[in-house]
């Protein structure tokens, strides 16, 4: 032992168990004590016991401090294991820690985020050591031994009350149940989870160490079947304290169950039990407080029950079970009564809680009365009964109610077992024994007894395997040994268990019919006195001593015998026996009569399994087993289990008895540790040699204690030993074996001192050499500091002289120019007041001149107006007396022209000029009146023929027309009411048009106010522009930056909407993809089923995919039901279809409603872009306009609606005259009846279309009324605002003034144009209603009109006809709708028809498939061809294949096709092929051609899909076909939206009569399951890679240090082979990938997402490893990840994928390893921390500060504080709470459409394809 200057030790101390210190004078041999410097400065004297020469113990160095595994100390002894455990409990927060094969696990006691199920799925497939300790990793290399040994396992939790052992065993079977979930649907790993609640309900209690402690023992056999699923559980229980049924310590509880009831009791199915609060109970009230902080009992019942149900336990057995509990109640509340003498006592028969407890078990009142005060004795002559005192009556009683709860206990854990037994066989299993630890009180009884007695079974059966491990391990490496000596109890386990033991004397003592506790005691005295494991105690005749190996233990013998015996009254059973409830029967029924229990099927193990705890049957008590011999027996079942199995340990410890979280006491640690034996563990690993370091990191670690000739050699084992033997003398202290070195305990130490040493002695040299470099370039930097000192010194001296020559100059210049300036000021004084006195002088003779020529002025303007005045009135004087002349003078001119004009008249002369020609004229008329007289004759003729036929005729229709008016004098009334009505609307109409009047001169006068108004807001808006203008570039200043922030949040915030929504559709498809996969299986399960011998199955009864059933129909053309008449049409004939007059008139009404559809929507866009263009004017003027159209508008259609009145007054007033003229007729007859009636019809129409335009004048009248009353309130609010705001106009205001009124006048704007606004929009929607209902009344009476000259025009059989055709018109329209509805479902009739004769076909051809066997094919040339070649003039880009071929058209080009045999083509040749088939069937309208293709192409998709599923090549060249066709079927839809980057010879190539969306949709979802199932297999190629190669890999050689990892990496814990991987095999299979997906032609946008998918799973899984793996946690590791992440950088940059976010990915990694690199100490390293890793969460920041483990000495541990720090500087974060990254997270895909390129006619098709039978069209 190395005892010299400042080694560190650990001594004794009362209050921490060890203390540290430091040695502060060398130690030498003989010395009486050592000299020590205790942690806190003081000085200490260590005595030395000379005699046993014990030493204090040496403290291991700070970098092995902290490790995951106790045995990788190098000094290995309890306070190095307890200090190691302190340190990573409180400073690290981790509460698990290895000790060889020992999981110890520290309580909490609170809750932390490390059992997610990410953390379950993190810990699944890795090596026990490779990550942190966890019960996840015990769990782990049980399901991996299991699977790999074929060997059944067990998992041991053991510990005292409260330290957890019931948690860790619940997550440990939640790992079995996530990892080995059950592969059928009987959800058997739920039912193993669902019986925690129950067991914990009836079988856990709060005591004062733990609020759920488990009063019993479990032993759980999870069974597996040979592909390692769960397929069923079975429970085994040891020792239910049912003491605890009648009794309770102080702060304890009864068991939950009893709360959970009592805290239900108000429900309504459980008012029968008769149950109140708890505290009324005597059972559950005798420990206080009834209730636990922080726990429902309510809500935990409703879980508990639940679970009932979910483990198949019927409503009834469920309401008998809570009746029985509560029965166990109400008879703890009896009242007893005693009688005078205390021999006897009875029960009252009217007591409450003895009619509920009879009541509620259903037994006979009376009798429990009697039996419960009575017993009977039965001797060999007579039976008699016999009473019993009180207390005789009380320990009955409670012995009842223990043996109804045990035996209800016993019951429920049957039916468990029932519930999780199968009928497959089982393969294996892995247990989890549950049980207690070692106990010791201050009173230990029976229960503490047995429990002492397990514990020393496990504790041998631990030691021996410890030891085995041991050995084995050296005899793999060739480790010579020798036997090594550890602690061996079975002469304890003798003194419990052999004969004449302690329990064969107890058994006895039973027996005996007097038999005592004293007795007892004293035969135990007297028969093992002598046993080293047993003693007397000096103080007590009572009690006895055992020396357990963990402590010795005082037992008191009082109440051995009865709780051995277990007694209950013969007479109290039989009672329950003949209960009326079945269950409560059949609890108490003999062993004998009891269902078998269900034993595990054949094959499973060695080892049958069976109850625990039998039946126990009272009626006889001499044959009746004692408790200690069933748990005896139990017991040893248990041991032949476990040592069939392979066991792994787990150690629970509680740090303290407070519950505190994360407080650590050390004596109760240690009490704890020397029970569990976890100390033994040490203990035996210390004997041997603990510490074991492979060759190459021993080489790693320790290279630099090597010499440079030895680092030459290749062989590193042989370096190896080299070094050990010049380091380290003594050949004892290590062993070399095949892979690994062994050294004795404190030889790891020794080197890791050697290697600080060196270390420092490098340091040293280094720090010398840079502190004489340093010191040298001071020196030099301080002799240049001197010369420029010197030389600015030496400036400013002569700065400053020449500064006060030029400041002398300066003051020279100041005077003369100030003397200068003062001389001036004073004659400019002068001048100024000279000046001035001139100016005044001026001014006033000017002034003078002024007025005098002002006044000089106005006379002469007042002398010219007289003068003027006087002219004009002379002028107008002169010239009335001249017209007066020309006057006179003109009329005599007249008179003398007019006289010779007469004269000239009456001559001879003139009358032969004007009867020039009249001869010839009048000859003319002559000849015209000759030829009329001739036609006159002949109409004379004709006239009086026509007359005589027509008085015939007219004599006729007047005596008709007699009838006829007799018969209808009514309607004459009718049309005189109607005229009056007319006059009426005529009066209101002009009535209307003088409101209208009114209306208009209102508007007009409020428009010349608003006007008005207008103006002024525009003067003040012109002031207050210049304002706004400045404010405006303030404002934008600072708005753009938050707008533009504003901006890219909503966008973000936009995307990630976009993102969360496409996630969640295609988790849909994925789900529905996987329930598709599951069909499919459960399919071809039924068909191996059904195709067994004997039942045959035929193809023809297999069906199709699910996926046939769900495509859609094709979707014709827009007009669908035109579209179905023509399909009609054709199907039903030509000529059947002409004459079918339905099915024209359905024709012309859609069209009509489709040219209205139009018409409806150019007047809508016609009216959009009216809006937008009034939009662009200014808003002031915008407002005006607006209201002037508006009105002008509303005027107009006024106008329009009372022209059109009056034109139809008129027009009804005209029919009314030609009626009458017809009714004044003497032709009257049938016919003109039957026309009057059809008038009649059309004037009551035309009435009901004046009743209309009536209603809508009023409407009209009513809105600009309205529009009125509107304008006025805004014209109020104007005025209002115009009297606050005008006032200040004048007055000068400030800015923040100017603003508030700027804001002001914008919200008065803004009110004002919204009100402009709504109502011009009001009037504008009116008017349009009004304008079209107004073109439909003209439309709809033009046709009447002319249908009604028609009619008048025609004959009156012609009348009685086309009044018949209008009714079968009308009657048609009317039945149209109803026939739509019978077509359309005739039309799915059809679609269902089609789809069944499609499913017919494709049976028929696999049927024909499978029975013939298609003829060969000629081979042709398989050379590669060039795909794009010269077209052929005649090709068209269209294939054309006969049905029966589509077949083998799948199969040649889906099914069977590989993509090497197109990988020198086109890329996606098959897509391209696809659709030019499509298109043919297209071309010719076939749509069930078009179906059947694309049907059998998806599902030969996911057939081929399905066949290789791990198929990364194949899967890649699907999805790049099946986005091909997809893109295909856009681009060549015809839809103008994917046409844009057409050529023409591509647009000749769309489809012209289907339209495909819906399959569009179909392949869309294919291809979201083809990219699943690419990232899946890519994810698992790359999975296994990720640690290794980023985390683990040294691609910087030499820069990682390595660490002692202890039992950790032995060999059984680790896999066969290497399967390390370096960062270049990640690269190569990266750019595998991609040039896989490159070559296929996959879309680029894809490409890019799948490298984003798989970089965020290497981000999440190493992250995820990072965060619970201790020993990456370093500075070198970070510098080494942060190089590996750069590699992978510079390969996406490398090929062109930067844009597709892959590198963003990894910035949680690379963060991570700056964090690992960056400086902890200080609170500036804190904020720099916070400020870089945005990316981590701070979980997951303050866990990788808490995993930081220095590898070097001169690193420093992060300190707690600093993680303090962090945590508050992180707190304003609201960070998800999960520590893990979800690895199995899919970013949503997204397909964007990629046109391309190559026409169809271009294409070729390679012989390789086998394709012949496809011809060119």
């Amino acid at each position: 032992m190395i005892i010299q200057l400042y080694t560190r030790v650990w001594i004794p101390d009362p209050d921490e168990v060890w203390r540290s210190a430091e040695i502060i004078k060398d130690y030498k041999e003989g010395d009486k004590s050592l000299h020590l410097k205790l942690e806190d400065e003081t000085l200490y004297e260590y005595p030395i016991d000379l005699q046993g020469n014990e030493l204090p113990f040496l403290r291991n160095p700070d970098i092995l401090v902290g490790e995951n595994d106790l045995t990788a100390l190098s000094y290995l002894h309890e306070p190095a294991v307890l200090h190691n455990l302190k340190v990573r409990f409180l400073e690290s927060n981790h509460i698990y820690t290895y000790c060889g094969i020992v999981l110890v696990a520290i309580n909490p006691y609170e809750q932390l985020p490390i059992y997610e199920q990410d953390v379950i799925y993190a810990y699944s497939g890795q090596n026990m050591g490779d990550m942190d300790p966890h019960i996840f990793a015990v769990a782990e290399e049980a399901y991996k031994q299991m699977a790999r040994d074929e060997k059944n396992q067990s998992i041991i939790v053991s510990g005292e009350s409260g330290a957890g052992k019931t948690v860790s065993a619940k997550y440990a079977m939640r790992f079995f149940a996530t990892v080995g979930g059950s592969a059928s649907e009987t959800n058997i790993e739920a039912k193993v989870l669902a019986s925690s609640p129950i067991m914990e309900a009836i079988g856990n209690a709060k005591t004062t160490r733990n609020d759920n402690s488990s009063r019993f023992g479990k032993y759980i056999q999870i069974g597996f079947d040979k592909r390692y699923h769960i397929i069923g559980a079975n429970m085994r229980t040891y020792l239910l304290e049912k003491s605890r049924v009648v009794f309770q310590a102080e702060d304890e509880r009864n068991y939950h169950i009893f709360y959970q009831l009592c805290a239900s009791a108000s429900l309504p199915e459980f008012k029968e039990l008769g149950l109140t609060c708890a505290e009324d109970f005597f059972y559950t009230s005798q420990g206080g407080d009834t209730s636990i902080e922080g726990v429902d009992d309510a809500d935990d019942f409703e879980k508990t029950r639940h679970a009932f149900t979910l483990l198949g336990v019927k409503e009834s057995h469920q309401t008998t079970i809570f009746r029985i509990i509560a029965a166990i109640l109400h008879l703890g509340n009896l009242e007893i009564q005693g009688e005078r003498d205390g021999d006897a006592c009875s029960v009252s028969s009217e007591d409450e809680h003895l009619n509920n407890f009879c009541g509620l078990l259903g037994v006979e009142h009376s009798q429990m009365q009697h039996w419960l005060c009575h017993r009977k004795l039965i001797t060999t002559a007579e039976t008699y009964v016999k009473n019993m005192s009180v207390q005789q009556v009380v320990n009955a009683r409670n012995a009842l109610a223990k043996h109804i709860y045990a035996q209800l206990f016993n019951w429920i854990v049957q039916h468990i077992n029932k519930a999780l037994h199968t009928t497959v066989k089982q393969h294996s299993f892995i247990g989890v024994l549950d049980i207690y630890g070692f106990e010791t009180f201050e009173v230990n009884s029976f229960e503490q007894f047995c429990i002492n007695y397990a514990n020393e079974k496990l504790q041998q059966q631990f030691n021996s395997h410890v030891f085995k491990l041991e050995q084995e391990e050296y005899m793999k490496e060739g480790i010579p040994w020798t036997l090594i000596d550890f602690y061996d109890n079975q002469p304890c386990i003798d003194l419990i268990e052999a004969k004449l033991g302690i329990l064969d004397l107890l058994d006895e003592e039973c027996k005996v019919p007097k038999g005592t506790d004293q007795n007892w005691a004293q035969k135990l005295y007297d028969r093992h006195a002598s046993s080293q494991h047993f003693q007397k105690p000096r103080m007590s005749n009572t009690s006895f001593i055992v020396l357990h190996f963990a402590d010795k233990v005082e037992y008191q013998s009082e109440g051995f015998l009865e709780k051995n015996r277990d007694t209950v009254y013969e007479e109290q059973i039989n009672i329950l026996k003949a209960s009326k409830y079945q269950m409560v029967a059949d609890l108490f029924q003999d062993e004998k009569d009891a269902a078998p229990t269900t034993s595990v099927g054949k094959g499973t193990s060695k080892i049958s399994v069976r109850s625990a705890r039998p039946v126990i049957k009272a009626a006889n008590k001499e044959h009746k087993k004692t408790v200690g011999h069933q748990f005896r027996n139990s017991l040893h079942l248990l041991m032949e289990t476990l040592n069939a199995t392979t066991p792994h340990y787990v150690r629970c410890i509680k740090p303290n008895d407070e519950k505190l979280p994360f407080k650590f006491d050390p004596k109760r640690a240690v009490q704890q540790l020397r029970a569990c034996g976890v100390l033994e563990t040490i203990r035996i690993s210390a004997a041997g040699f603990p510490s074991r370091w492979s060759y190459h990191d021993f080489f790693n670690r320790y290279r630099v204690l090597m010499k440079k000739r030895d680092l030459s050699k290749n062989d590193k084992k042989q370096i190896c030993q080299t070094l050990l033997e010049d380091l380290i003398k003594d050949p004892d202290k290590f062993q070399f074996g095949r892979t690994k070195i062994f050294f004795r305990a404190g030889q790891v130490a020794y080197l890791e001192k050697l290697r600080a040493d060196k270390f420092r002695a490098a340091t040293i040299m280094i720090q010398k050499t840079v502190r004489g470099w340093l010191q040298r370039v001071k020196y030099k930097r301080l002799r240049r500091a001197a010369i420029v000192v010197q030389r600015y010194t030496r400036g400013h001296l002569a700065r400053r002289l020449a500064e006060h020559l030029r400041r002398t100059r300066a003051a020279i210049i100041f005077q003369k120019q100030y003397r200068m300036l003062r001389i001036l000021r004073a004659f400019q004084r002068v001048r100024n007041a000279t000046v001035t006195i001139q100016a005044f002088a001026r001014g006033m003779f000017v002034r003078r001149i002024y007025r005098k020529i002002l006044a000089e002025h106005k006379a002469i303007i007042l002398q010219k107006y007289a003068r003027g005045w006087l002219a004009r009135t002379r002028f107008r004087r002169v010239r009335g007396a001249t017209i007066v002349l020309q006057c006179y003078y003109r009329r005599m001119k007249a008179r003398q022209e007019l006289k010779a004009l007469k004269i000239e008249a009456r001559s001879a002369q003139h009358l032969k000029k004007l009867n020039i020609g009249m001869e010839n004229k009048v000859v003319q008329l002559q000849r015209k009146i000759d030829e009329q007289n001739k036609e006159y004759k002949l109409l004379n003729e004709q006239l009086s023929t026509l007359a005589s036929a027509h008085s015939s005729e007219v004599e006729k229709l007047k005596k008709e027309l007699v009838q006829y008016q007799q018969g209808h004098r009514g309607d004459g009334n009718q049309l005189v009411s109607l005229q009056e009505e007319m006059e009426h609307l005529r009066l209101e109409l002009e009535k209307a048009l003088g409101e209208r009047k009114v209306v208009e001169d209102s508007y007009v006068k409020e428009k010349d106010l608003l006007r008005k108004r207008i103006s002024d807001l525009e003067e003040e808006n012109a002031l207050l522009k210049q304002e706004k203008e400045e404010l405006n570039s303030r404002i934008l200043c600072q708005s753009q930056d938050e707008f533009a922030r504003n901006t890219v949040e909503e966008n973000i915030q936009m995307k990630k909407e976009l993102e969360e929504e496409r996630s969640r559709y295609q988790n849909l498809v994925k789900e529905y993809s996987r329930l598709e996969q599951r069909y499919d299986n459960l399919r071809d399960e039924m068909t191996i089923i059904k195709q067994a011998p004997g039942h045959r199955r035929n193809p023809s009864n297999q069906s199709s995919l699910e996926s046939d059933s769900n495509y859609p129909s094709i979707s014709t053309s827009e007009i669908g039901d035109t579209e179905d008449v023509i399909q009609q049409v054709e199907e039903v004939g030509m000529e059947k279809a002409a004459m079918d007059m339905t099915l024209f008139l359905k024709l012309q009404k859609r069209v009509r409603e489709l040219e209205q559809e139009r018409k409806k929507l150019q007047t809508h866009l016609e009216r959009k872009e009216q809006e937008s263009k009034k939009s662009q004017v200014i808003e002031t003027k915008t407002e005006v306009t607006s209201d002037h159209e508006d009105f002008a508008y509303n005027s107009l259609k006024r106008q329009e609606l009372e022209s059109e009145n009056k034109k139809l007054k008129n027009e009804l007033n005209e029919l009314r005259k030609a009626i009458a003229d017809r009714a004044t007729q003497n032709n009257s007859s049938n016919d003109i009846q039957d026309g009057y009636n059809l008038l009649l019809n059309q004037l009551k129409s035309a009435n009901e279309e004046l009743e209309v335009r009536k209603e809508e004048v009023l409407i009209l009248r009513t809105q600009i009324m309205k529009a009125a009353q509107q304008k006025e309130t805004g014209k109020n609010m104007e005025n209002i605002t115009t009297d606050a705001s005008w006032p200040n106009s004048d007055k000068h205001i400030d800015q923040e003034d100017a603003i508030e009124a700027y804001q002001g006048m914008c919200e008065t704007n803004r009110l004002l144009e919204a009100q402009l606004q709504d109502q011009r929009r009001e009037h504008e929607e009116e008017v349009e209603a009004l304008k079209n209902e107004v073109d439909a009344m003209k439309e709809e009476l033009e046709k009447q009109q002319q249908a009604f000259l028609q009619t008048l025009q025609l004959s009156p059989e012609a009348q009685v006809e086309f009044g018949l055709q209008q009714e079968i018109t009308r009657l048609t329209n009317e039945n149209l709708d109803l026939k739509e509805v019978l077509e359309k479902l005739e039309k799915n009739e059809k679609k269902l028809k089609k789809q069944l004769k499609i499913y017919m076909k494709k049976v028929q051809d696999f049927e024909a498939s499978q029975a013939t066997v298609p003829a060969e094919r000629r081979q042709h040339e398989r050379n590669m061809q060039v795909a794009v070649q010269r077209k052929e003039k005649d090709f068209q880009g269209m294939l054309e294949y006969y049905k029966e071929d589509e077949p083998l058209l799948i199969r040649n080009l889906i099914t069977d096709l590989k993509p090497q045999t197109v990988s020198a083509t086109v890329p996606c040749l098959p897509a391209y092929i696809l659709y030019m088939c499509i298109r043919h069937a297209d071309y010719i309208n076939d749509d069930q051609k078009v179906h059947s293709l694309l049907t059998s192409t998806i599902n030969g998709i996911k057939k081929v899909l399905k066949k290789h599923n791990d198929d990364f090549q194949m899967t890649s060249f699907w999805l790049a076909n099946t986005c091909r066709l997809l893109h295909c079927l856009k681009q060549y839809s015809g839809d103008a939206g994917f046409m844009t980057q057409n050529t023409p010879k591509q647009n000749e190539h769309c489809l012209k009569n289907f339209d495909l969306t819906e399959y569009r949709q179909v392949l869309s979802h294919l291809s979201i399951q083809i990219y699943q199932q690419l990232i899946k297999i890519a994810e698992g190629i790359l999975q296994p890679m990720i640690v290794s190669a980023v985390l683990e890999n040294e691609s910087i050689q030499g820069l990682s240090g390595v660490k002692p990892m202890g039992y950790r990496n032995r060999s059984s814990s680790m896999a066969d082979g290497d399967s390390s991987y370096s960062l270049d095999a990640i690269i190569r299979q990266l750019n595998m990938f991609h040039s896989v997906m490159c070559d296929q032609g996959l879309d680029p946008e894809i490409v890019q997402q799948v490298f984003k998918q798989l970089f965020y799973m290497i981000n999440a899984v190493a992250l995820n490893n990072l965060l619970l793996r201790k020993d990456v946690c370093s500075w070198s590791t970070g510098m080494q990840l942060r190089f590996n992440i750069s590699q992978l950088e510079e390969w996406l940059r490398g090929k062109n994928l930067q844009q597709s976010g892959a590198a963003q990915m990894l910035e949680p990694l690379i963060q991570a390893a700056q964090l690992l690199q960056l400086k902890k100490k200080t609170s500036e390293d804190a904020e720099a921390i916070c400020s870089l890793c945005t990316s981590l969460t701070t979980q997951q920041i303050v866990k990788i500060l808490n995993l930081y483990t220095p590898v070097n000495e001169f690193e420093e541990r992060v300190t707690v504080a600093f993680i303090r720090d962090i945590q508050t500087h992180l707190q304003e974060r609201n960070d998800p709470p999960q520590l893990l990254l979800d690895f199995k997270h899919m970013f949503p895909v997204l397909f964007p459409f990629n046109p391309s390129s190559i026409t169809m006619d271009s294409i070729h098709l390679p012989a390789s394809l086998h394709l012949e039978f496809l011809n060119k069209v």
